[in-house]
C-alpha cells in the first residue's frame, strides 16, 4: 500500500480508550436540547463538533474528520505523479532492447572471428556473412521501434529475438502488464489472478461475458442465476459477495477508479495507456468484454465517480500497480467524504466501513466514528430518549436528567463563585430526607441510618462477629422541616429574548428550577407560564421543545391573570418568579383578543398593574428578574415592587441562574426558619 501505514497491537491495559456513557452525552447536549428541544438536532450538532470524554480524550467530530480526510487526499496529490506508469514500462522495454542489442553485438563479434579465421570453411564464412547481415538488419529494426509504448510492444511481439534472455524478459513483461491492466479494473480479484496462465485469462473473459449477460438480464427485468455464477466463477472473488448487487457495486468502484486514472492523465498519456491495453488484451477479447462491462456498470451506477479526475503535482512517480492502488484510495476518500457531509443521524454512521476508515485515516478517527455512531443507541438504551414514529423524543427520565444537568451546571457556577447553595441548617421531625447524617442525641427522632451505625460499631470494635451496638454507635438521618410553597415561573418568550441572547439562559433556569423543586422539595408546586403576545400554561414535559414566539408583544397582563388562577388551586406560601427583558406591550381585550402597542399604551400598563394588585391581595409575592433592562422596564418593575413588596433583580444572561436559584433557596430558608 502506498501512503500512510498503521500498526496494531494487542490491548495490554496501557493504551487509552474512549470512556463515554449516555449521561456524558446528555451533559454535552444540555444547551442544545434546551435551545431547540430536538434530540436529533442536538445529536447532529454533537456529531459535527465532537467532544471530550470523561478522561479528557477528544472524540473527533465530523468536521475534524473531514478536514483530516481532505488533508490525506491533498498529501497524496502533492507527493506523487503519474509519470511512473510510463517510465516503469519504458525503462523495462529499454532494458529488453539493450539486452537484445548486446546479444546482436555478441553474435556480430562471433561472425567477425569466423570471417577472420583462415582455416574456416567457405560454408562457415558464408554463415558468418549472413549473421552479420542479419544482425545489421535487426539493429536497424530496433532503431526504428516506435516511440509510443503500445507501438513498441506491438513491434517487439512481431520481432524475432536473438537473445534468449531478452525474449524471456519481454514475455514476462507482457504477462505482467496484461495482469496489471486487468488488476487495475478488477483489483478485488487480484489475489485470485496472481500468476495467471493464458488459459486462466481466457476463463476470466468467459466470466466477464457471463457477468455482462446477467447485467442485461437484470436490465430486462429477469432474475439472473447468481448462485450458479458463483459456483462457476466464485474463485475470482475472494471477498465472497453475497448478492449480485454487492458484487456489481464493488466492481463499479474499481472500474471507476481505473477511469479516474485515465481521466487524471494527459491526453497523450491516456492514449498510450488505452492503446497499450488494447494491444495486450485484444487478442483474448478481454478488452471487448471489459469495455462492455464498464458501459453496463456506468449505466447502473452513474454516481460512482466515472468522471472524477485528480491533479497530481508531486515528484514521486507511481508505477502502474501503485497508481491503481492510489486511485482506489482517492476514490474511497471521495466516497467517504460525500457520505460524511450529510449523514441523516449519528446511527447512520454505522453504515461506514470502519476498517476502510482505519486504513485511510487511522485508528483514532475510526474509533471516534464508532463512538459517535452509538450516541443515539446509548441514550435509547438508558431510557433518556425514545423513537416515536421516526422522531426522537425525550422520555420522562430524559426530561428529569436534563433538568438535573441544568441545575448542576448552575450550582457548579455558584460553587466556583463561592456563592453557595444557602441550604438551611435547621432540622425537623418531618419525613423529607436530605441524605445527611449526625450522631444521635437524646430527643432526636430515631431515624436510624443502618449502614453508618454498623460501620461505627465495626470501627470501634475492630471487626468480628457478632457486631455489638452501643448508643454511641447510633447515627441518624437528618430531615428537612416541611414547609410547602407554591411557585409559578413566568417566562418571557417574546421575540426580543432570542434577539438579545436571553432565551437560552432563561430556559435553562426554568429547567433547573423544575429539577430543584421536584427532587429536593417534592411537596412544593411549580407552575410555568410563558408569555409573549398571549400567555400559556406549560407542562414541565413541554419545556425542552418550547421556543420563542415569532410575534411582537409582552403580555404580562394575561400572564399574571393565568398565574393567579393556577396558584388559587394551591396551598402554602405563594410566589411568582418573572423573567423578562421588556416592559409590558400587550394586554387582553374583553373579547379575549390581544392588543399590542409599542411604546406601551397607558391602558396596557394600567391593566397589568391591576393584575399585580390582585396578586398582592391574594398574598402572592412577585419577584422579578430583569435581563438587560432599559429605563422603561426599570421604572415599571420598580412600581411592581413598591406595590407588591416583592423584590427586583437587575441581571444579565450570565448571572440570571445565580440570582434565581439563590433567591429561591433563600426564600425556602426563611420559610424553614419559620
Amino acid at each position: 500500500m502506498v501512503g500512510q501505514r498503521f500498526r496494531y497491537s494487542q490491548w495490554d491495559g496501557s493504551q487509552k480508550g474512549f470512556e463515554l456513557d449516555a449521561f456524558d452525552v446528555m451533559g454535552e447536549l444540555t444547551d442544545d436540547l434546551l435551545y431547540h428541544g430536538d434530540p436529533m438536532a442536538a445529536l447532529r450538532r454533537l456529531m459535527q463538533e465532537g467532544f471530550e470524554d470523561r478522561n479528557g480524550e477528544q472524540i473527533q467530530g465530523l468536521r475534524e474528520i473531514l478536514e483530516k480526510l481532505r488533508q490525506e487526499r491533498q498529501e497524496r496529490l502533492d507527493n506523487h505523479s503519474l509519470g511512473g506508469v510510463y517510465d516503469e514500462i519504458s525503462e523495462a522495454l529499454d532494458d529488453i532492447v539493450d539486452k537484445e542489442r548486446q546479444g546482436l553485438t555478441d553474435r556480430e563479434a562471433l561472425a567477425d572471428m569466423q570471417l577472420g579465421d583462415p582455416d574456416a570453411s567457405k560454408a562457415d564464412q558464408r554463415s558468418a556473412e549472413l549473421a552479420k547481415e542479419t544482425t545489421a538488419n535487426k539493429q536497424m529494426e530496433l532503431g526504428m521501434l516506435p516511440d509510443d509504448l503500445a507501438g513498441k510492444v506491438r513491434s517487439l511481439q512481431n520481432y524475432e529475438f536473438e537473445s534468449n534472455e531478452a525474449q524471456q524478459a519481454f514475455e514476462e513483461l507482457v504477462d505482467q502488464l496484461r495482469q496489471e491492466l486487468v488488476n487495475q479494473q478488477f483489483s478485488q480479484m487480484a489475489g485470485a489472478m496472481e500468476n495467471m496462465s493464458p488459459e486462466d485469462m481466457a476463463r476470466m473473459k468467459d466470466m466477464m461475458a457471463e457477468l455482462n449477460k446477467m447485467l442485461e438480464q437484470k436490465a430486462n427485468g429477469e432474475e439472473p442465476d447468481f448462485e450458479k455464477f458463483m459456483e462457476d466463477y466464485g474463485d475470482f472473488f475472494p471477498n465472497n459477495p453475497e448478492t449480485l448487487d454487492e458484487l456489481l457495486e464493488q466492481m463499479a468502484q474499481q472500474m471507476a477508479a481505473m477511469q479516474a486514472l485515465m481521466n487524471s492523465m494527459s491526453p497523450e498519456q491516456r492514449q498510450q495507456l488505452m492503446d497499450l491495453s488494447g494491444q495486450l488484451l485484444e487478442d483474448m477479447d478481454l478488452n471487448f468484454e471489459a469495455n462492455r462491462l464498464s458501459q453496463n456498470l456506468q449505466g447502473m451506477f452513474p454516481d460512482a465517480g466515472w468522471q472524477q479526475s485528480y491533479d497530481f503535482n508531486g515528484f514521486d512517480p507511481l508505477g502502474m500497480a501503485d497508481a491503481s492502488q492510489m486511485l482506489q484510495e482517492l476514490g474511497q476518500l471521495d466516497q467517504l467524504e460525500q457520505f460524511l457531509q450529510s449523514p441523516s443521524s449519528p446511527s447512520a454512521l454505522a453504515e461506514v466501513d470502519m476498517e476502510q476508515v482505519r486504513n485511510l485515516l487511522g485508528e483514532e478517527s475510526a474509533q471516534s466514528l464508532e463512538r459517535v455512531s452509538e450516541l443515539a443507541k446509548m441514550m435509547e438504551e438508558q431510557g433518556l430518549i425514545q423513537n416515536k414514529e421516526g422522531r426522537l423524543e425525550l422520555t420522562p427520565r430524559g426530561l428529569r436528567r436534563l433538568g438535573q444537568q441544568a441545575l448542576g451546571d448552575l450550582f457548579k457556577k455558584l460553587a466556583n463563585e463561592s456563592v453557595g447553595r444557602h441550604e438551611t441548617s435547621h432540622t425537623g421531625i418531618g419525613h423529607e430526607r436530605n441524605y445527611d447524617t449526625k450522631p444521635y442525641e437524646f430527643g432526636d427522632p430515631f431515624n436510624l441510618h443502618i449502614e453508618r451505625t454498623v460501620r461505627n460499631a465495626i470501627r470501634r470494635t475492630g471487626g468480628g462477629t457478632p457486631i455489638q451496638l452501643t448508643p454511641d454507635d447510633f447515627e441518624i438521618e437528618r430531615t428537612e422541616k416541611q414547609v410547602r410553597s407554591s411557585t409559578v415561573l413566568m417566562l418571557d418568550l417574546s421575540l426580543s429574548m432570542p434577539m438579545r441572547d436571553n432565551f437560552l439562559p432563561a430556559k435553562k433556569v426554568a429547567m433547573a428550577l423544575y429539577s430543584l423543586i421536584t427532587t429536593q422539595f417534592p411537596n412544593d408546586y411549580l407552575g410555568i407560564v410563558s408569555f409573549s403576545e398571549v400567555a400559556k400554561e406549560l407542562k414541565p414535559a413541554d419545556l425542552p421543545e418550547v421556543s420563542w414566539d415569532f410575534v411582537y408583544g409582552t403580555n404580562m397582563h394575561h400572564a399574571f391573570k393565568l398565574s393567579q388562577q393556577m396558584l388559587a388551586r394551591e396551598t402554602g406560601t405563594k410566589q411568582i418568579i418573572m423573567i423578562t427583558d421588556g416592559e409590558p406591550t400587550a394586554h387582553l381585550l374583553p373579547d379575549g383578543t390581544p392588543f399590542f402597542s409599542y411604546p406601551p399604551a397607558r391602558e396596557t400598563v394600567e391593566k397589568t398593574m391591576a393584575e399585580v394588585m390582585r396578586c398582592t391581595k391574594a398574598g402572592i409575592t412577585i419577584n422579578t428578574f430583569m435581563l438587560d433592562p432599559d429605563a422603561g422596564l426599570r421604572g415599571f418593575v420598580e412600581r411592581i415592587t413598591e406595590l407588591n413588596r416583592g423584590r427586583a433583580f437587575f441581571t444579565s444572561p450570565q448571572n440570571l441562574g445565580d440570582y434565581v436559584l439563590v433567591d429561591f433557596m433563600e426564600h425556602k430558608k426563611k420559610l424553614l426558619r419559620g
